[in-house]
């Protein structure tokens, strides 16, 4: 199997940042790592070996990027404001870093983006926000109210608004906008004892309520919120 490691100074965060790359061929997937994670996590708990027989037969292609979640999300440190900003930098590294270098490499049409837990959230959001770059999402065990967790601390502007899938998606009326999401594939996949289960649903029914195909799966059989369920539902979606 194909296994890259490359690292470059990104002008978008003002730092150098590391990225792997698994497979030659085949569907290009943007991989995000869980809370704080780094690029690393995938391989290391075993969800590429979960999909060796996609990558090593073309199918598919992982690109698994860096997080700077405890720069932004994370990091209390800072005010709200900033942690919002850091966020949004970071999304400027994948569509403007990530996004031309995955494309130098993978001519495919299609391009998905993936993660597990806080991971989730980011896959989610970002193929939303940008339903023409990116054609679909497998979210498995997203969390998506950062409002509840308690990141914002009462904080909440524009910046926050447009980056919280369930408040902006109800809000959309842009006709392009709206078909374009409609056209793509999302997955939300989580377990009867998962405790984003209740976020799924409500993402879910926000997107079924514009009219936005989902897929949402829960699996039964004690499911919860670990690696041995995330690698049996990437065997099963990718």
């Amino acid at each position: 199997m194909n296994r890259e490691y490359h690292k470059w100074y990104s002008h978008q965060l003002g730092r150098e940042m590391d990225i792997l790359v698994f497979g030659h061929a085949g569907l290009p997937a943007v991989v995000f790592p869980t809370s704080q994670g780094r690029f690393f996590e995938f391989e290391e708990r075993g969800m590429v070996n979960a999909v060796r027989d996609k990558l090593e037969g073309g199918r598919l292609q992982l690109f698994c990027v860096d997080s700077v979640d405890a720069e932004s999300w994370y990091n209390r440190g800072v005010g709200p404001d900033w942690q919002i900003a850091r966020h949004i930098q970071y999304e400027n590294y994948i569509l403007r870093d990530v996004l031309p270098f995955l494309r130098s490499r993978n001519g495919s049409p299609a391009l998905i983006a993936l993660g597990c837990s806080f991971g989730g959230y980011h896959a989610v959001n970002i193929a939303l926000r940008h339903p023409h770059l990116f054609s679909g999402f497998l979210s498995m065990s997203g969390a998506f109210d950062m409002k509840a967790i308690g990141f914002l601390r009462d904080f909440y502007n524009n910046d926050c608004y447009y980056n919280l899938p369930l408040d902006y998606v109800p809000h959309i009326h842009d006709h392009d906008y709206l078909e374009a999401l409609r056209r793509n594939t999302y997955v939300l996949a989580t377990g009867v004892h998962d405790q984003c289960w209740d976020d799924n649903e409500r993402m879910a029914a926000t997107l079924r309520n514009k009219g936005i195909p989902v897929q949402l799966d829960v699996w039964g059989n004690d499911a919860r919120h670990d690696w041995p369920w995330w690698q049996g539902m990437v065997q099963k979606f990718l």
